[in-house]
């Protein structure tokens, strides 16, 4: 079967237009698009919630409130737990399946979630947030991988990005339980036991729903992944596909292997492709997305407004338009292309970092309006960052490597990921208190400028491309154009 040919291929849908998937066609695929994209809540309602708490945790523990490393601790505990999980992830998903990953990803964050509820001081505090961590970091590699998996390649970056609809919606959903529970005695707890709920939810949704039907092929479980397909296609365009994964399922039988972590920089073309996956998921977190995610009321209070509640109002204003703009992102990334919106997006957040920058280097306690300028600057970062580099880096990841690497690629990636993000979120209110807000943010406005070259000079388009194409791309930048990548590709 040539590439043109190939299911789901440029070539193949010109050929058969009425064989075309749209996003809102098939009810089963969006609905187990909805449930592995609880993962996705979960760990945009930690990411959210503990902006708000943590301003009432320093009221009920003396030892946080007067301490900026215990704050930083408490919040960057979680990522620390999630770089283990997201590590941990990727041999999980290949050894037991995308399925039983996400179950045990659930049980882990709700032992954490009910564990933070009841914590008596900051040392189980602590201690809760990195179960969360853990149970967040295998679902964010679970879940891109599944939806992608089971996805037509021509509504994949949409379907994906829903799972990042789901991030921004569980940030926002975050912000209105907080100021829910502003009034509540316990009030924080309240805040971080009730994400237990979502995963219970999906731990209980998930057990009705199939395993990954690319999964279930290179296990030789042809059946099962017939039976998956055949809810997702119609007759005419399931023959092909059962037909072309049945052959390629025979060829990566015959080249599979144990893979190690160290397999992944022996392949030239395998190396490529996680660098540049890698690289989208470390300058995601590098240009500051979750400095304003996780700080974002204690931003807000540093700009001069002082009202927890105030700062949890202008928190959830910034939070709707982050869902709101990842609803835009899930339009425009099958329309317009991954690279072109991250470049796009790129360009917005830079312009939003400047006058972020400018309104905290001319703040002064007797004219607020640099603290609203300061509020706008956060409003245009979300509004440009949510539409491109919040989905981008999670959609390219799910989609450049080849079955055998999927997993341990996309759990070193996301291991990145959040590395990147332990170290921005540990570091952020140390380095204000040092250089000075606004200086903290030129610096990532400079950040932003090295993401910029770096999509323009190394990502690849992968809009509406097979798996298959996409591996032909790291073949060919590994190779050279003249070889016949075709060849490598059916005898690798």
């Amino acid at each position: 079967m040539t590439m043109q040919s190939t299911p789901g291929s440029s070539g193949y849908l010109n050929l058969y237009p009425d064989r075309k998937m749209s996003f809102f066609k098939n009810p089963y695929i969006l609905g187990l698009t909805a449930v592995a994209g609880i993962g996705g809540m979960l760990f945009g309602y930690d990411t959210g919630v503990i902006s708000g708490a943590l301003l009432y945790i320093k009221d009920d523990f003396e030892e946080v409130r007067n301490s900026n490393f215990l704050q930083e601790t408490i919040v960057s505990m979680a990522i620390a737990g999630a770089i283990l999980g997201a590590a941990a992830g990727g041999w999980i998903n290949d050894a037991y399946g995308r399925k039983k990953a996400t179950l045990i990803a659930d049980v882990i964050f709700g032992s954490g979630a009910i564990g933070m509820a009841a914590a008596p001081n900051h040392y189980v505090l602590i201690l809760g947030r990195f179960l969360v961590g853990l149970g967040v970091g295998v679902a964010s590699v679970t879940a891109p991988v599944y939806i992608a998996e089971a996805s037509p390649s021509e509504i994949r970056g949409s379907l994906v990005s829903t799972n990042v609809l789901m991030i921004t919606g569980g940030q926002f959903l975050s912000y209105i339980v907080n100021l829910a529970f502003t009034r509540v005695p316990g009030t924080w707890r309240w805040m971080l036991g009730v994400s237990a709920v979502p995963a219970i939810v999906q731990f209980t949704l998930m057990l009705f729903l199939p395993e990954s039907p690319r999964w279930l092929f290179t296990k030789n479980r042809k059946n099962e992944a017939v039976d998956v397909l055949s809810k997702i296609y119609d007759f005419a365009r399931l023959e092909d596909e059962v037909d072309f994964l049945t052959a390629q399922s025979e060829q990566e039988r015959q080249r599979r292997k144990d893979i190690r972590f160290t397999d992944v920089f022996k392949s030239k073309e395998i190396k490529l492709a996680f660098l540049v996956g890698a690289g989208l998921q470390a300058f995601q977190q590098f240009t500051g997305i979750n400095t304003v995610m996780y700080y974002s009321p204690t931003i807000v209070q540093m700009a001069g407004f002082e009202s927890n509640e105030l700062a949890l109002t202008i928190s959830l204003l910034v939070a709707g338009m982050n869902a709101a703009g990842t609803i835009l992102g899930i339009y425009l990334i099958d329309h317009a292309g991954r690279k072109i919106l991250a470049l796009s997006s790129l360009g917005g957040v830079f312009t939003s970092l400047i006058i972020l920058a400018f309104a905290f280097t001319n703040q002064s306690s007797d004219n607020q309006l640099y603290g609203w300028i300061a509020v706008l600057g956060l409003t245009l970062y979300i509004a440009f960052f949510s539409p491109g580099m919040g989905p981008v880096p999670w959609t390219v990841n799910s989609e450049i490597y080849p079955e055998e690497y999927r997993g341990i690629c996309g759990g070193m990636s996301a291991t990145v990921c959040w590395v990147s993000n332990l170290i921005v979120s540990q570091s952020f209110l140390s380095i204000a208190e040092v250089l000075g807000t606004g200086s903290t943010f030129l610096i990532l406005a400079g950040i932003c400028v090295l993401a910029f070259v770096f999509v323009v000079t190394s990502v690849p388009e992968t809009k509406g491309l097979t798996f298959d194409e996409v591996e032909v791309i790291w073949k060919e930048r590994a190779w050279g154009k003249n070889q016949d990548t075709r060849n490598l590709l059916s005898s690798a």
